[in-house]
């Protein structure tokens, strides 16, 4: 007998699948008490239903649907993500000017007995208090300087860096602002570009505007399958264009979000499969296949010079749109 189904946090689009899983739970539940020995036959039967509905519904995934995946409160996150990938992981804080900005985490460690430098936007976890900490993968001018701070520690030391994207945006508020957001953002992503070592990017869950791309500006851009990755959200889009964010769904669609577009566009470079469902259902096989996918693209820049790795860099980001 197969183990009872795990009642995730389910979508609107999804609510054929609730009804059909907690029918099987509550029919495992019968069988486990003896009370219904016969019933075997209908719970394979619902759960080759609800198998075959997550596929069908996951196979006409709108944009705007992906978006609502790729902000699921259960998904991966950065730290879900180095805590099995990385070991010996060491975490470093601090910009050295202001103060630490727990928004991006970052540290050294070993990557399939690599040493390397990680980093990304940590949104917390499903609890309000871990996503107050973080503040909801918003980072701060500090997060970024202190994203500055060790990419160059990298470089210094040959260390590969890896990140892993998944944020709104930076954060917006005076504070922020008055500490130099903008410079900050533009002052890591300049990083990115003169680094003499490899860096892999790895858009996890949201790719937020600036806030992203400050550090994903990458040799290589991988993607899992339901991530979204843009200069604004659909939300703040719609209200841009038609001054209305109800068009959300809209925007989303004509914005290109997508890892299936930006693939086309030639703006990442791998998509990373997901889980039938969303990477929730199964984070242990998407941090498998993240993993693997992170791999061969640090196996691509052995030998290369300091020189040929920046030079790769700048010219994979000058074809974008030609």
């Amino acid at each position: 007998m197969s183990a009872s189904p795990v009642l995730h946090t389910y979508l609107d689009f999804e609510k054929p699948i609730l009804e059909l899983e907690k029918k099987i739970a509550e029919l495992k539940t019968m069988q486990k008490n003896g009370k219904g020995p016969q019933i075997a036959d209908e719970i394979g039967k619902l759960e080759q239903k609800a198998k075959a509905g997550l596929i069908d519904i996951y196979n006409k995934l709108t944009p705007w649907q992906k978006t609502l995946v790729a902000r699921h409160p259960e998904r991966p996150h950065c730290l879900s993500f180095v805590g099995a990938l990385i070991e010996d992981f060491t975490p470093l804080a601090g910009d050295r000017y202001f103060a630490e900005d727990e928004a991006i985490v970052a540290g050294i460690g070993k990557f399939r007995g690599r040493s390397v430098m990680v980093m990304g936007h940590e949104k917390g976890d499903d609890n309000v208090e871990s996503r107050i900490k973080h503040n909801f993968g918003m980072a701060k001018p500090e997060g970024y300087r202190k994203a500055v701070r060790l990419m160059e520690m990298a470089e210094r030391f040959g260390l590969p860096v890896i990140t892993f994207v998944d944020t709104p945006g930076a954060y917006p508020g005076i504070g922020a602002e008055e500490r130099g957001q903008a410079e900050a953002i533009a002052r890591s992503t300049d990083c990115c570009l003169k680094l003499g070592v490899p860096i892999i990017a790895v858009v996890v869950g949201e790719g937020g505007s600036g806030g992203a791309i400050a550090i994903a500006t990458a040799n290589r851009i991988l993607m899992l399958e339901h991530a979204i990755y843009s200069v604004i959200s659909p939300e703040g889009a719609a209200s841009i264009i038609w001054r209305d964010a109800k068009k959300k769904e809209e925007a989303a669609t004509n914005m290109k979000i997508t890892a299936q577009d930006l693939d086309q566009l030639g703006v990442i470079d791998v998509i990373v499969k997901e889980p039938v469902g969303g990477a929730h259902r199964d984070r242990e096989s998407v941090i498998i296949a993240t993993g693997n996918a992170i791999a061969r693209a640090l196996s691509e820049f052995d030998g290369k010079s300091a020189e040929e790795i920046r030079r790769q860099r700048h010219d994979r980001f000058l074809s974008i749109g030609r």
